[in-house]
């Protein structure tokens, strides 16, 4: 069933979500412009919640947990998302589990038991947003351990884990196209120009699958002058 318009939006994330001082302000992160981007298309608001923690990981089961930011994703899913009751979930995970060496076999494990708890607790649309791209793999130990094949290795795994599980899949790799414009001098994170491309392409993945997000665009315009003058056309 189509849902939308979205009452609730929660984006559950790493730094990239969160914000940090990359970004000049917190109005510049991609889940900020999608919430915006949301409220313009569907003409309503929406309750949105940042749940971006920096440097975390998916659980404990990440090799690069007893070095990350607590509580995991998997450890603050119920305070973080389900509390939040959303319609709207938007999952962005896997860029430090990837860096800190984890093998996608073990993060769709992880992920799968995620959605589980997700679909048990809410009548949710959700989104999966891939692994981003960042322009060195070499700092920041322990999440030194990643590579553009073990990139796309994650990528093709949250691909197929969307088409399996009717989840919302957003290529946000490859809308960044590899640009190292589009990662702050830091090596990681994107900059504005980068969160904007991510934003859009989440957007661009829950405007195709949600056709109810047009609900009220479609409502008005049934209404207008334009409307009936097309539809005597057409009956003509």
């Amino acid at each position: 069933m189509a849902k939308g318009p979205f009452k609730s939006l929660v984006v559950l994330g790493d730094s990239v979500v969160e914000g940090g001082g990359w970004l000049a302000q917190a109005s510049e992160r991609w889940a900020d412009l999608l919430w915006h981007l949301l409220e313009t298309a569907q003409e309503s608001s929406i309750m949105y919640h940042n749940a971006g923690v920096g440097a975390s990981v998916i659980s404990p089961q990440s090799p690069g947990y007893a070095e990350s930011t607590k509580p995991s994703a998997s450890e603050r899913l119920d305070s973080e998302v389900i509390a939040h009751r959303p319609d709207l979930v938007v999952i962005a995970y896997g860029l430090n589990d990837m860096r800190a060496g984890m093998a996608p076999e073990a993060f769709e494990v992880e992920i799968k038991a995620i959605l589980t708890r997700l679909r048990d607790a809410l009548d949710a649309a959700i989104v999966i947003v891939n692994v981003y791209h960042i322009a060195s793999f070499r700092y920041y130990p322990p999440f030194d351990r990643g590579s553009v094949e073990a990139t796309q290795q994650y990528n093709a795994m949250l691909r197929r884990l969307a088409e399996s599980t009717d989840c919302i899949y957003a290529d946000v790799w490859s809308a960044e196209g590899c640009k190292d414009h589009l990662v702050h001098q830091d090596t990681v994170h994107p900059n504005k120009l980068g969160n904007m491309l991510i934003a859009n392409k989440v957007f661009e993945a829950i405007a195709l699958a949600e056709p109810g997000i047009a609900d009220r665009i479609r409502e008005r315009n049934a209404q207008t002058e334009w409307t009936e003058y097309t539809r005597r056309m057409r009956e003509s």
